[in-house]
């Protein structure tokens, strides 16, 4: 009988400490996901429309080449072997792995 009581009393509190504790974690979830996936595609986005001729890239399927011309369409043509060519989408470009390869390498300290 005291838990139904307990229980009863409880539930008659104030709705704030609860609206507060649901905003305060759609404010992490927000802070801590959709925020940098967001600038993580506005960075992406940024890489793509400024791909030009002769520049190195690399797929998302590991794919590695040199940017032969730039499509109005929305695609490339690469040139992964002198001679042979891809045509794939802008998006398809990994910009990590593009911003590895393309790293200047440093010189190993004696």
């Amino acid at each position: 009988m005291t838990m139904l009581a307990i229980l009863l009393q409880a539930a008659g509190g104030s709705a704030i400490p609860q609206m507060l504790l649901l905003g305060g974690m759609i404010l992490v979830f927000w802070l801590f996901m959709i925020r940098p996936q967001a600038k993580k595609a506005k960075l992406a986005k940024e890489f793509q429309s400024n791909l030009q001729k002769g520049d190195k890239i690399v797929t998302i399927a590991g794919i590695h080449g040199n940017v032969n011309k730039v499509n109005d369409d929305g695609t490339i043509m690469i040139e992964t072997s002198p001679g042979s060519y891809m045509k794939i989408e802008k998006s398809a470009i990994s910009v990590e792995w593009t911003q590895q390869v393309n790293k200047p390498v440093v010189a190993a300290k004696s």
